[in-house]
This record gives structure tokens, C-alpha cells and sequence, in this order.
């Protein structure tokens, strides 16, 4: 099992990359293994085009190295905060994608201005208290703006997308780099309404329960 996971994560980081989301070697993303309860993340400082699956990490929830010949992600602590918070969460995936990461240095959070940001979300994504990267302040920061959203801004930093798969958490990732990019342009032509959180709260309620083949 834990070898699909480490397949994924080099499948996934090639994804990252193939739409822009990051550059270099920069970001990062994990994946949990719920029965061993462990997860595996990215090493930290390589290339996301030269990863292979032996090059990630797998890690206890108190943070010990299980296996893996590489040094982990430096934003290690904040993966681990947010898997032993949030049990729903099976990935998360960490980007520095250039319109949310405008919003997350503006410290201007991202307002539920598309249904399906609101529906992925469930609501903002709002921006975490800035701490330097890879500080347990930075995880706690992050932690507390996340709440049970499914993204969070890190100020002056870039984006958290999580999800209940990789899949979801990158889908995340991307609609709230779009999202971010539709606000901002929005507001060349306007002023951006917001949906209401009645609205945002059914749009939630509806992807959750009913949207797609379920």
C-alpha cells in the first residue's frame, strides 16, 4: 500500500508542476496511510521532474522517520498538525501558484465568488498569520485558519489545499488558484459579489452528499 501512496505523490508533483502551481523545488505534498496511520511526503529540495517513488518519506504522527533515505519536506510540522486535527483529511497539498499567492502576500483572503470554490471549500479561503516556513508557528497558524475548510492562504507564502483523496486535494489546489485569478481580474471590470453563506452552505452540503456519482 505504501508504495501506491509513494507513486502517487510522484504522479501527483508532476501534475503540480504541468499547471503551474510550482516551481523549482518548492511546495510540497503528502499523503496518509490510515490504517498504519503514518503518511508520506515529499523530500525536501528536490526537483518535483526528478522524483521517484523511492525518494519519499514516510512518517509516524509524532513526526519519526519509518522509512526513507531522504530528508523530509521542511513543512513537515504543518502536515502533521493538520493530519492529527482533522481525520477527514487524507491529503494535502502545499503550492505557491502566482494569483493565490498575490492574494496570500496582499494578505487579502479569497471570498467564495465561484460555486465551485464554494463547493470544494466550503466557504473563504482565508489567510494564516505569517510565521517563518517550516515552524511549528506556521503549522498552528495554519491550522487555526483552516478550521474545516478544505484551503487556507499562508501569508506571504502560497496556498493548503486538503482533500479526502490526493486527487481532491490538488482539484483544491487548482480551483483555488482559479479562483483567485477570476477575483482579482474581477475586480478590473467591478466590484466581486460574493455568494451568501446560505448559498455557500447548500453549494457545500450538495457536492458533499450528492454531486457526481454518488
Amino acid at each position: 500500500m505504501i508504495i501506491k501512496l509513494k507513486q502517487q505523490l510522484v504522479k501527483t508533483s508532476l501534475r503540480l508542476v504541468e499547471k503551474g502551481l510550482v516551481v523549482a523545488t518548492w511546495g510540497n505534498l503528502s499523503i496518509r496511510e490510515e490504517k498504519k496511520q503514518v503518511f508520506v511526503i515529499t523530500p525536501s529540495g528536490m526537483p518535483y521532474e526528478k522524483l521517484n517513488p523511492e525518494d519519499m518519506v514516510t512518517l509516524d504522527f509524532k513526526g519519526n522517520v519509518l522509512e526513507g533515505e531522504r530528508k523530509p519536506s521542511t513543512e513537515t510540522p504543518l502536515h502533521l498538525e493538520i493530519y492529527k486535527a482533522r481525520e477527514d483529511v487524507k491529503a494535502i497539498i502545499h503550492t505557491h501558484s502566482i494569483f493565490a499567492s498575490a492574494c496570500a502576500v496582499s494578505r487579502v483572503a479569497i471570498p467564495p465568488v465561484i460555486e465551485d470554490l464554494a463547493s470544494l471549500v466550503g466557504g473563504s479561503v482565508d489567510i494564516a498569520d505569517y510565521a517563518l516556513p517550516g515552524s511549528e508557528e506556521l503549522a498552528k497558524n495554519a491550522l487555526k485558519a483552516l478550521g474545516e475548510k478544505n484551503a487556507v492562504l499562508l501569508a506571504n507564502h502560497g496556498v493548503i489545499a486538503v482533500g479526502p483523496t490526493v486527487d481532491e486535494a490538488f482539484k483544491t489546489a487548482c480551483l483555488v488558484e482559479k479562483a483567485a485569478c477570476i477575483f482579482i481580474n474581477a475586480h478590473l471590470v467591478g466590484v466581486p459579489k460574493v455568494i451568501s453563506k446560505e448559498d455557500v452552505k447548500t453549494l457545500r452540503n450538495y457536492y458533499v452528499n450528492k454531486y457526481g456519482q454518488k
